[in-house]
């Protein structure tokens, strides 16, 4: 077919109409609107408070919180990378089941480890209680562990839930690697370590380095288990001034100190994969030899594989099932579960179904809107994620009291009366701020999904007379609805797992299953609590499940 056929057969441009231009503008001005109104609202402080900060307040947050994240850092990075490198490079029993059993701490959230932790590890908790039966104790005093509620505690604790999130992206780049040039790097007389520190790591460097980047953030948005533990990071603080205080302004001014250090941790994040790339040849390159671990060894390496999923999983899941049962059997479920599990599920439920058609849409605007714009947009339209719960659920009051007090003035002048609010004090704040910060998960899952479409389909569509929206509706819906549905289940279980945006956004006399269980660890009711938090990971295992049937349709590595 000749060039000039070629081109007279391709489906026209999409032009920006009126309607998706318009839609475009306002969701990236819901997605801006929190920052915007986070510093119009520090703006409101009357400056007073800044010396109490100064002086009081800010010089701990900030040093917990850099230590906090200097800590979770050097841990992520090292379990995450070392136990990525451990089932790629080598072959040993066992390994195939470590593989997936890596990934299990991502389904319990932080807070539910602290909670079970502290419950087990309490001076008359059953770890301390069956080590002074063993040693003939019989006084608490006489036998204490080191206090898990501290700086280093926390660490531990969140480092060993958070480091799938650098696993995966690494674990994933070493498989990608051509076998070759670790061999180059052997037969120049490189033992295992070396080739590992000289060839390997380098070229992982992007992976770990945005792996680390998205534990941080996670680390940084931790409300739950900082405050169980005693740590007294800059999210505790706001939570703290604004709840507790009545500070609004005050909660705003600290929020903004978080904002740059979420600012730094992307910087940083950028700055660690500059010109970091390498080219391969043309030809599929030879997937990575693994080396055979026999005897001792290949149980070594299965221990150490098994250390970090006990800890970060199996030993809290086992415990929350113990307590769990306990529970159910000495006093049945608790009485308000149900109206929590109804809660948790509409709330969740809600934002799930919004997300995912907004999501979809959203990834579909180069189509829609403009191929030169579109890309931009969903950036931009993906931007609430990085922001955390604590940040987002200020910036949004503004912006919600702006569209109560408009939708109110409107119904005033056309029906003379005005509605109830459905922004603040409702459950509609609560749903806006799972849409503003879970809406990236949703438009990256439908993105890869639209990019699997072949194109041939879409502008074959388009030459039979189909306009943009009949061609989505029609052609690609029907091809990416199979990452609509994984990007809504993760966005459902992101939106269940969250608490500190639930906490401070969620409607009076409302309890979700995170916030019942963030009542009962500070009461101190830690069995209450069990059932809540078991709920809680089982739901948690749903993406762990997703990205196991993902990783099975991936190419097969040898």
């Amino acid at each position: 077919m000749s060039l000039p056929l070629a081109r007279s057969l391709r489906a026209p441009p999409v032009p920006g109409t009126p309607i998706w231009a318009i839609a475009a503008l306002a969701l990236i001005g819901l997605v801006l609107s929190p920052l915007v109104s986070l510093a119009l609202a520090a703006l409101q402080g009357s400056g007073e408070l800044w010396p109490h900060l100064l002086a009081y307040v800010l010089p701990q947050a900030v040093a917990q919180t850099a230590g906090l994240l200097a800590g979770v850092g050097l841990v992520v990075v090292l379990v995450g990378t070392g136990t990525a490198w451990l089932v790629a490079a080598f072959d040993f029993p066992g390994r195939r089941l470590l593989e997936i059993g890596l990934l299990l701490p991502l389904a319990v959230p932080t807070y539910i480890v602290a909670f079970a932790y502290l419950d087990l590890l309490h001076p008359l908790g059953p770890v301390q209680s069956l080590l002074r039966a063993g040693l003939g104790l019989t006084n608490p005093r006489e036998l204490s562990l080191p206090d898990l509620r501290s700086l280093p505690g926390c660490i531990l604790l969140l480092g060993f839930v958070l480091y799938p999130y650098v696993y995966l992206p690494t674990r994933a780049l070493f498989l990608m690697q051509a076998g070759n040039l670790l061999e180059a790097a052997r037969t120049l007389g490189r033992g295992p370590a070396a080739t590992f520190l000289r060839v390997a790591l380098p070229l992982a460097r992007p992976a770990v380095a945005l792996g680390a980047s998205l534990a941080l953030m996670e680390a940084l948005n931790d409300i739950g288990a900082a405050e169980f533990l005693g740590v007294r990071t800059l999210t505790v603080q706001v939570y703290a001034t604004w709840v507790n205080r009545s500070d609004l302004a005050g909660a705003a001014q600290i929020a903004l100190v978080m904002l740059v250090v979420v600012i730094g941790l992307v910087a940083a994040e950028r700055w660690a994969r500059r010109g970091r790339g390498f080219a391969g040849s043309a030809q599929r390159p030879r997937g990575l030899a693994r080396m055979p671990l026999t005897g001792m060894r290949g149980l070594a390496a299965l221990a150490l594989g098994l250390a970090p999923i006990a800890l970060g999983f199996l030993i809290p899941a086992a415990y929350l099932a113990h307590s769990a049962a306990g529970r159910i059997a000495r006093a049945g479920l608790p009485e308000r579960l149900p109206a929590e599990i109804l809660s948790t599920v509409l709330y969740a439920g809600s934002a799930t179904l919004i997300a995912g058609a907004i999501g979809f849409l959203v990834a579909a605007s180069p189509r829609l809107l403009s191929r030169r714009l579109g890309p931009g947009f969903i950036q931009l339209a993906s931007l609430g994620y990085a922001l955390p719960g604590t940040i987002l659920a200020i910036g949004l009051l503004g912006p919600l009291a702006l569209a109560d007090s408009a939708l109110a003035a409107a119904t005033s002048a056309v029906f003379g009366a005005a509605p109830a609010l459905i922004g603040l004090g409702t459950g509609g704040a609560l749903v806006t701020a799972y849409l503003v910060r879970f809406l990236a998960v949703a438009v990256g899952t439908c993105e890869a999904g639209l990019a699997r479409v072949p194109g041939t389909l879409p502008d074959a569509a388009r030459m039979l007379g189909r306009g943009p929206v009949a061609t989505l509706a029609r052609v690609q819906l029907p091809l990416t609805w199979p990452a609509i549905v994984s990007g809504a289940l993760l966005v459902f279980v992101d939106c269940v797992k969250e608490l500190p945006a639930t906490l401070l956004l969620r409607p009076l006399n409302v309890e979700t299953l995170a916030t019942h269980l963030y009542g009962e660890a500070v009461r101190g009711t830690y069995e209450d609590g069990a059932v809540a938090a078991l709920l809680i990971v089982l739901v948690g295992l749903i993406p762990v499940a997703v990205l196991l049937r993902l990783g099975r349709r991936g190419p097969r590595v040898p």
